[in-house]
């Protein structure tokens, strides 16, 4: 068996920090580089890029709502066409930072509320497919596993990677439990490197409720900005590899 592991990095904004980059950059296989929207400036962005080209770490646009004030973790209801249009904006902005760094931008990874809403919105989903065929159809698209988005990106021709969240708690219809809810970010280390380890396995999780819930992962998320998420990272790893699960990139 193997599995990519990716995180969410270049989240910094000036002397604002955000994250664990260097230190989780050695341990996953795949990175979500913030864009400029929701979080990271250019600087930090590009550092970042470098960082993961030596480290040879495949690079991933996180694309987000226009929403620095908010993090990107609050719905807006844009026009399909300033969809499409941020959403350019942003890998086109990754990729030239990228190709200075020394690598490329092989896959789109949306951020937050846009991430959540496009699970289930057809409408916006749409947008943001089309406007990652309009740059490059080759691009893959990171999704929630078991969404309708799924079907839907593969429906319009993108390759898409089923992605599942070590710290997350999940409801029984597959989908993530509110970060305003308790129990919605797991913090216990041993617990969570074992459900990811059982989770591959057996293909679900417990829902928070108890429920089984199947869930397929190709990439299994791991976020820096959490407590004790270098331990939790670094737990994860080595489990997976306990259980001759290998840590490798979904795409070069």
């Amino acid at each position: 068996m193997f599995v990519d592991l990716n995180s969410d990095l270049g989240e910094s904004f000036g002397s604002w920090k955000m994250g664990n980059d260097a230190q989780i950059l050695p341990v996953v296989s795949s990175a979500n580089i913030a864009c400029g929207f929701h979080a990271g400036d250019p600087l930090g962005i590009l550092n970042t890029l470098k960082h993961a080209v030596q480290l040879g770490v495949n690079i991933g646009a996180h694309v987000a709502y226009p929403d620095l004030v908010g993090f990107g973790r609050r719905n807006m209801d844009l026009s399909r066409d300033e969809l499409i249009a941020d959403v350019l904006y942003q890998i086109s902005a990754l990729d030239g930072l990228a190709k200075v760094a020394g690598s490329k931008v092989n896959y789109v990874k949306p951020h937050g509320a846009l991430y959540n809403t496009i699970a289930s919105n057809a409408a916006q989903a749409a947008a943001v497919i089309d406007a990652i065929k309009m740059y490059n159809p080759a691009l893959v698209l990171v999704a929630l596993a078991g969404s309708p988005l799924v079907a839907q990106a593969k429906a319009a021709g993108l390759t898409v990677v089923s992605e599942a969240f070590a710290d997350r708690a999940y409801n029984s219809d597959g989908s993530l439990v509110s970060r305003r809810l308790a129990g919605a970010v797991l913090h216990d280390t041993d617990f969570v490197a074992k459900r990811v380890v059982a989770m591959l396995k057996n293909g679900g999780v417990d829902s928070i409720d108890g429920v089984f819930t199947p869930i397929q992962a190709d990439s299994i998320c791991l976020h820096g900005d959490t407590d004790g998420a270098l331990e939790m990272s670094a737990a994860i790893k080595a489990e997976l590899l306990k259980n001759n699960i290998q840590v490798r990139p979904f795409c070069a």
